[in-house]
């Protein structure tokens, strides 16, 4: 049965992209997957639960969104992709045409290929077993070679996409071959081994989706169960008195989710259930989670789970390696402080992604905490051309002066990065113009040095304000007083602290730190 493509035309939709608008920080996620598989007799809709999973994860990409869903009983696909934020494109007419049992989706970033609409996840395609869709979060670092492998086979690509290049390697038959129909877990294994980093991907086929990471670790990947309404009910209403007995949450869930971060499971009613291990293949049915396989790492090597998460990316009610990420952020602060002290009358944050950071410095300094800016949440990327007035007023635009809790103080501005370095001078000007005495820059991770092969987009080697200034210089270049970054030690001890070494090995390290240090897990000359 033909695929049926709910709407192909989307590419009208508002795509949010005005490249005269710089972004903030110069860093970009990659992008967020979504899965979900209802269980038997449900009457959950998978659609909906799929719009409300991706916008979740919406801080993980804004360029386009894709949604394909099935049914038990056939073979079709309903699929639908779009350019800009995932309520644009997903109306309650479209979800309404998209009903099915199971689904998988996909929000985006464009690291490798462009921002196009033919680069819009997920990617679907027929084989002689069926059809096969694919979302996948993260970067190959070995693309080139096998987008070539790919093509020498005699297969077409109609995407500039390492995620296509997925799609199109999963079609094959390991070499063993399959007796016994499609082996998923063979042909995941193969692919792993062709490619040791860095993915989380989900593929549906049949009556399944399979969810699984690199050996490394290096995106985030987590499940969770959908509990049936009489116990959200039962749960909501008893809550306050805490009397939910065992043999009350026995209720068999609903349905299972798979998700990027755990954060988009509190949107939907789900219940984290665990993250899935880096390696680990996982198939969910309308049965439950099973795990089929967990691939080892090359060589023994230590895990590489992307610290970048923890910084900036991830959202802070997300869990990451048994661990909020809310918390790990409070730590850095909490580092900061340590290793950088100044004497100052307040500590505030650049909004928002700093603010845990700068409660964590406002706790183990003792110098109390007050916000000095406040966030036009309705400044983005738009199609309007901003005139030269506008442009002139820069981040003033974007961020207003709470004049009255900083004139004549010394303030301690916590950033949770600084990349590029183009907002944070602005920003130094705007304080003093509007009267604070001096403003010290405390930033909650390192410098970052060296690009990123694994997902993420940092600008090249030479945009990077770390490598332009010496420390030193960063004062004067930004106008601040002081400018000091957390160690990467200190970063490091924070993420490692509230951690859960469980499964992970007795290993030092559990974290990829090469936009730091430029250590990358599989070193690129071997790529």
């Amino acid at each position: 049965m033909a695929s049926n493509v709910v709407a192909d035309d989307v590419g009208a939709v508002n795509s949010n992209l005005d490249d005269d608008v710089e972004d903030d920080y110069g860093l970009r996620e990659a992008c967020g997957v979504f899965g979900c598989v209802a269980a038997v007799d449900s009457q959950l809709d998978v659609p909906q639960l799929l719009a409300l999973g991706l916008t979740a994860l919406q801080h993980r990409g804004q360029e386009s969104a894709g949604m394909i869903t099935g049914r038990l009983e056939c073979a079709s696909f309903k699929k639908h992709i779009g350019m800009g934020m995932v309520s644009q494109i997903f109306t309650e007419e479209i979800l309404g045409k998209m009903r099915g049992d199971l689904g998988i989706g996909h929000t985006r970033y464009s690291t490798a290929g462009s921002s196009a609409l033919v680069n819009c996840q997920p990617f679907e395609v027929e084989t002689l077993q069926g059809k096969i869709a694919v979302a996948h979060n993260g970067e190959l670092i070995n693309c080139k070679s096998l987008r070539q492998k790919v093509l020498k086979h005699g297969i077409g690509l109609s995407s500039s996409s390492d995620s296509e290049v997925i799609t199109q390697l999963l079609c094959g038959s390991p070499p063993e071959g399959e007796p016994e129909g499609v082996d998923w877990e063979a042909r995941i294994k193969q692919f792993m081994n062709e490619s040791p980093l860095s993915y989380a991907v989900l593929v549906m086929f049949g009556p399944s989706v399979y969810a699984f990471r690199d050996p490394y670790g290096n995106r985030p990947l987590c499940v969770g169960s959908l509990q049936r309404t009489a116990f959200l009910n039962l749960f909501h209403n008893n809550y306050s008195k805490k009397i939910i007995t065992k043999e009350d949450s026995n209720f068999e869930p609903e349905g299972w989710v798979v998700s990027s971060e755990s954060c988009a499971f509190q949107s939907i009613g789900a219940k984290f259930v665990r993250e899935v291990l880096p390696g680990e293949i996982v198939q969910i049915t309308n049965q439950g989670i099973k795990t089929l396989a967990i691939v080892p790492r090359p060589k023994k090597d230590p895990p590489a789970f992307c610290i970048f998460e923890y910084v900036y990316f991830a959202r802070p009610d997300s869990l990451l390696q048994g661990q909020m990420v809310y918390s790990v952020r409070m730590r850095c602060g909490r580092k900061l402080a340590k290793e950088a002290p100044v004497e100052a009358d307040i500590v505030s944050t650049v909004p928002e992604s700093a603010t845990p950071a700068a409660l964590g410095y406002s706790e183990m300094s003792g110098i109390p905490y007050a916000e000095v800016l406040t966030k036009n949440r309705y400044v983005g990327r738009t199609f309007i051309q901003p005139s030269t007035r506008l442009r002139q007023l820069g981040v003033a635009k974007k961020f207003g002066a709470l004049t009255e809790n900083f004139v004549g103080k010394k303030v301690v501005l916590i950033d949770d990065s600084i990349v590029r370095g183009n907002t944070i001078a602005p920003i130094i000007r705007l304080l003093k113009t509007a009267g604070a005495s001096e403003v010290h820059i405390r930033v909650a991770s390192p410098p970052v040095k060296y690009p990123c092969y694994m997902g993420i987009n940092i600008p090249t080697k030479q945009e990077l304000i770390a490598n332009q200034l010496q420390p030193e210089q960063l004062a004067d270049h930004f106008g601040a007083d002081s400018v000091v970054y957390l160690t990467i030690d200190g970063l490091l001890e924070a993420t490692s602290e509230g951690m859960n070494l469980q499964d992970m090995g007795k290993h030092t390290s559990h974290h990829c730190t090469a936009c730091l240090s430029g250590k990358y897990p599989v070193q690129p000359e071997l790529w």
